[in-house]
C-alpha cells in the first residue's frame, strides 16, 4: 500500500503536483509575476516539459 499525503495524493502526484508548482513559479519569475493569455502555450509547454522530467528522472536534485 502506498501511503498518501495529507490531500490524499499518491507520492508520483505529490511530485507532479510540485513539479508543475516550481514551474509555474520559475514561470512567474519570469514574467514579472503576470502570465499573459499569449504566453499561455509557452508556459504549458515549460510544464510540461518539468513533467516530463519528473516521470522520467524523479525530481530533480534527488
Amino acid at each position: 500500500m502506498l501511503v498518501r499525503d495529507p490531500d490524499g495524493l499518491s507520492p508520483l502526484l505529490v511530485e507532479l503536483r510540485d513539479a508543475v508548482a516550481r514551474e509555474l513559479h520559475a514561470q512567474l519569475a519570469l514574467r514579472a509575476e503576470r502570465i499573459e493569455l499569449a504566453d499561455v502555450p509557452e508556459v504549458a509547454y515549460q510544464v510540461t516539459l518539468r513533467v516530463d522530467e519528473t516521470l522520467r528522472h524523479g525530481r530533480p536534485g534527488r
